[in-house]
């Protein structure tokens, strides 16, 4: 198994780093500029040049090119705008399971966000475009013959791991730091039963492997 980091350079992607090597999981990281790639490359961190705004077919070749088996998608505009926001979080997302599908990569495992699929949440978050994005490119997904996994995870912190978490209802909204998030895709990355399963998740009192199983 080699896991390709789609927005390594994200802060759930720079984190999953950590985790995947805590783990012992041969990864790679996909990164959209040399300077990304020089820092990672000093730090003895595999690389691969990943450009989601770039066309199919580059995308094509660098996912071909990293040798990966498991892409995670974890990558974002990051609050640059409506219009990069869906050229990367929508459309970037949705070349990765093109490019997936196409060469016979199964296993795919989207970071998306609590109430993707609740519309009556969106316009009081500040993010309608994101939350557009991540709707979308959830359904895409869900239509592909891919083996997916997507986790949808409460407000992002950057506190330290709790390494609990609770499987949210609807109306129920939470907070999770990034560091259990990227806990959270190791735990599908190694847990086949997670295939074709979705979890909105927050802070709780649940270890990561009991919840995301």
């Amino acid at each position: 198994m080699k896991v390709l980091i789609i927005g390594a350079h994200g802060k759930v992607g720079q984190l999953l780093v950590g985790e995947l090597q805590s783990h012992n999981i041969d990864f790679v990281a996909g990164l959209r500029s040399q300077e990304q790639i020089k820092a990672y490359q000093e730090n003895n961190i595999p690389t691969q040049f990943l450009d989601l705004t770039a066309s199919l077919s580059d995308i094509h070749d660098s996912i071909v090119a990293s040798g990966a088996d498991v892409l995670v998608f974890t990558a974002g505009a990051g609050g640059a705008g409506a219009d990069l926001t869906m050229e990367i979080d929508l459309d970037g997302a949705i070349k990765t399971m093109m490019v997936a599908e196409a060469v016979g990569i199964k296993r795919y495992i989207m970071v998306s966000a609590m109430f993707s699929e609740d519309r009556s949440k969106w316009e009081a978050s500040g993010i309608r475009p994101y939350y557009i994005a991540k709707h979308y490119a959830d359904e895409h997904l869900r239509g592909t013959n891919l083996d997916y996994t997507i986790l949808h995870p409460g407000s992002l912190t950057e506190e330290d791991s709790v390494g609990k978490i609770k499987l949210t209802g609807k109306d129920e909204s939470g907070k999770v730091p990034r560091i259990d998030v990227a806990k959270a895709v190791v735990q599908a990355i190694e847990t086949p039963s997670t295939i074709k399963k979705e979890y909105e998740f927050a802070t709780g009192d649940e270890p990561i492997a009991d919840a995301i199983k």
